[in-house]
């Protein structure tokens, strides 16, 4: 990779890239060149070139790109080559979805630990892990020593959460509670999702078709 400050916006284009290249190599493909991508993802050929070669660019003139290096190289680059250990804040139906629905391990991280401070839900096992109760955490983390936390809790709930995550070593948020942690944390990596938000972005896009 070089020295230069990579855009957000190609970061986020990356883990298409990646399930894009995995589709190919289901079907049998073994190589392809940036026009070829391009078509299949609706791109244009030289952003792909342009994305690629902010790492180092893979591609062989006349060739193409060798699709299982690339989506290795791509792997290395996104961290799913080194999965990290992560934990779950919030067991309702939200969290339950995200913990039974998700392959962490192929995103690059490993669900460690699941968290409620319901004391019925405390004890089920969910993914093969029981649920623990949140009065636990500093224990555990200080243990197990996760280095992201997914959560799944309450917008009014997540502020102390978060802090208390915060000064236990967690340095990475995936964040569904509606609190905006990037404001509060501006040196933590966090990832906010807004369903609505997403739904709204829908709304305008067939308003405005």
């Amino acid at each position: 990779m070089n020295g230069n400050v990579i855009s957000n916006s190609v970061i986020k284009r990356l883990p298409r890239y990646y399930r894009f290249l995995g589709d190919l190599k289901t079907l049998g493909f073994t190589r392809i060149s940036s026009r070829e991508l391009s078509e299949r993802m609706g791109l244009t050929a030289s952003q792909i070139r342009q994305d690629l070669n902010c790492f180092g660019g893979f591609g062989q003139q006349g060739y193409g790109y060798n699709i299982e290096i690339l989506q290795t190289e791509i792997a290395k680059i996104l961290g799913i080559d080194r999965p990290k250990n992560t934990i779950l804040i919030g067991m309702g139906n939200l969290g339950r979805a995200v913990t039974m629905h998700i392959n962490f391990e192929s995103k690059g991280f490993r669900l460690t630990g699941l968290f409620d401070s319901k004391e019925s839900l405390v004890g089920q096992v969910v993914k093969n892990l029981p649920i623990r109760n949140t009065s636990t955490l500093d224990e555990f983390c200080r243990e197990n020593r996760p280095e992201a936390a997914i959560l799944c809790i309450p917008k009014e709930a997540a502020k102390d959460i978060a802090e208390q995550l915060v000064k236990l070593g967690v340095k990475g948020f995936w964040n569904f509670s509606h609190y905006d942690l990037a404001l509060q944390y501006p040196d933590i990596k966090v990832e906010n999702m807004h369903f609505g938000d997403s739904l709204m972005t829908l709304s305008y896009r067939l308003n405005n078709d």
